[in-house]
């Protein structure tokens, strides 16, 4: 009997994430087939994946994007319909054909089709961790009413999914887990004086010592925000307080995350720093399915090493706290300040530190609310992005 292949929507196939999970679905021809592949600009490499891959639809966000894809795809035979816009992203997110979608949208753009996936009752492969830092409630509850199965994908919290046992909906304590452990390399200035902080670059802040990622992500790393928002998504995602995860520098990224139990037990996740560990897991679940990942040798490895999290250097972390801590849209604005202050730091127009400031300045300045709708959200994170940009504007 033939096997039915699964369909996959891809959010994001031209990042990082996306480019990853390609490369783990053209390994199992025989169990995965691409639907539909989205991108924002990135043509010339949508265009190779639609030649490859030949799924259904491809989106692009806009017009003038599209109509230079249709261009470079005018002499192949290929049949994939293009379509443009958010409600595109949407759509095929939520087509009933779509098994699986990969939610690798980078930022608060990822929501509303990561949304759509979750209302549709999808598998949704969460790489986008903004999407639950910005509604969290509301997300878990359109999850748990729509039965949508949410997989994360981040290699920290896939490796505390892997390392939970299924009772942990109902809280930690229920099973028995005392902690979670939050690993993190700690990025390129790990060791940089402090000092010379003000003077780094976009490119040195994006030269991550061991994972090849985004932008944007590298440079959340170098904050150690990404942690931030990492804590505040594991909230969510196992029910735990935030008092409930602990961050630790882990230098080699070999151990992505732990979990420890009241016995005194401690579980942990390992492996090569490779995202495709995760993704196949996220696919293959509950079986497993070969990665392409390397095998981890550990006498190369020789040791593994753990410090503490240096606060005074990474102040985004404790904003991260603050911000999950008082809940409502605050989390919303936490994330809208730090996408806006990372472009410009990317743009060169303020220093690294300043990203820190920036979003202080703004929670500082924000009445939260409790969120009541994913309207009421997109209203505050507008409201917010415009406030960091006045911020910006002071610096």
């Amino acid at each position: 009997m033939q096997r039915v292949l699964k369909q996959i929507t891809i959010l994001g196939s031209t990042g990082s994430i996306g480019l990853s999970t390609l490369d783990v679905i053209a390994r199992h021809p025989d169990l995965y087939q691409v639907f539909a592949l989205t991108a924002n600009i990135s043509v010339e490499k949508l265009a190779e994946q639609i030649i490859a891959f030949r799924p259904r639809y491809a989106v692009l966000r806009d017009a003038k994007s599209a109509e230079l894809l249709e261009q470079r795809l005018s002499n192949t035979d290929s049949d994939t319909e293009l379509l443009v816009g958010d409600g595109a992203l949407q759509q095929v997110a939520a087509d009933a054909q779509v098994d699986y979608v990969m939610a690798a949208i980078v930022g608060g753009a990822g929501l509303l089709p990561t949304l759509a996936a979750v209302k549709a009752g999808k598998r949704v492969l969460l790489a986008n961790k903004e999407a639950l830092v910005m509604s969290g409630e509301l997300f878990m509850q359109a999850a748990s009413d729509s039965g949508a199965e949410l997989l994360p994908i981040d290699s920290e919290h896939n490796a505390i999914f892997q390392c939970l046992p299924a009772a942990y909906q109902s809280g930690l304590s229920a099973p028995g887990v005392r902690r979670i452990v939050l690993t993190g390399s700690g990025g390129p200035f790990r060791d940089l004086p402090l000092a010379a902080l003000a003077g780094v670059t976009p490119e040195q802040a994006c030269a991550h010592p061991n994972w090849s990622m985004g932008q944007k992500i590298s440079v959340d790393s170098a904050t150690m925000m990404n942690k931030g928002l990492e804590l505040i998504e594991a909230c969510w995602l196992f029910n735990a307080s935030y008092k409930q995860i602990e961050i630790l520098i882990h230098r080699q990224s070999v151990i992505h995350s732990m979990v420890e139990y009241y016995d005194g037990s401690v579980l942990a996740q390992m492996g090569n720093p490779d995202m495709r560990t995760p993704i196949a897991y996220g696919l293959g679940w509950p079986d497993r399915i070969d990665s392409g990942v390397s095998s981890l040798d550990l006498v190369q490895v020789a040791q593994l090493d753990f410090e503490a999290l240096d606060r005074a250097r990474f102040p985004c972390v404790k904003l991260a706290e603050q911000a999950i801590a008082e809940g409502g849209t605050v989390t919303t604005a936490l994330n809208a300040a730090n996408e806006v202050a990372v472009a410009a730091f990317l743009k060169r127009r303020i220093s690294f530190p300043a990203i820190a400031e920036i979003v202080n300045e703004v929670l500082q300045h924000y009445q939260g609310r409790q969120a009541d709708s994913i309207a009421h959200i997109l209203e505050q994170d507008q409201l917010v992005r415009e406030l960091a940009l006045r911020q910006i504007e002071q610096h």
